[in-house]
């Protein structure tokens, strides 16, 4: 009885709230998660694609989608999971050349893939919906 009394004492395992979760970490998860909706956003991209080789009225249906405001809502993921994957993997890149292992430069490559991400999305749909349309 004395041991199953010391079991019950010790935590199972570490858990995410003793544990704060890294930066580092946070990004990397989110790195693998934008890289499966980017195959999401793609087959949108294919459907807009296809329908516009298939007539108008197809076209028209697509263009309905994206032109709604759960399909801006959509695109507007797609960008940023584009541009976060894009920052995520020169990240990953400089790792792979050997550079960037010391803590504090592990820390802000993090911070900086999600500040260049937002900033890059923001940018872009700047350019797409305010400047860039005529």
């Amino acid at each position: 009885m004395a041991s199953s009394a010391k079991r019950a004492e010790r935590p199972l395992s570490p858990h995410l709230q003793v544990h704060a979760l890294p930066i580092n970490m946070l990004m990397s998860i989110i790195h693998r998660i934008t890289g499966a909706a980017l195959y999401l956003g793609s087959a949108l991209l294919v459907w807009w694609l296809v329908a516009a080789a298939s007539g108008e009225a197809a076209y028209n249906a697509a263009a309905g989608f994206f032109s709604s405001w759960f399909g801006m809502l959509i695109m507007l993921g797609y960008c940023w999971a584009l541009m976060h994957h894009m920052f995520g993997g020169i990240r990953h890149f400089i790792w792979d050349v050997g550079a960037g292992f010391e803590l504090g430069t592990v820390d802000r490559l993090a911070w900086g893939t999600l500040a260049a991400s937002l900033g890059a999305t923001v940018l872009l749909c700047f350019v797409a919906f305010a400047g860039g349309g005529s």
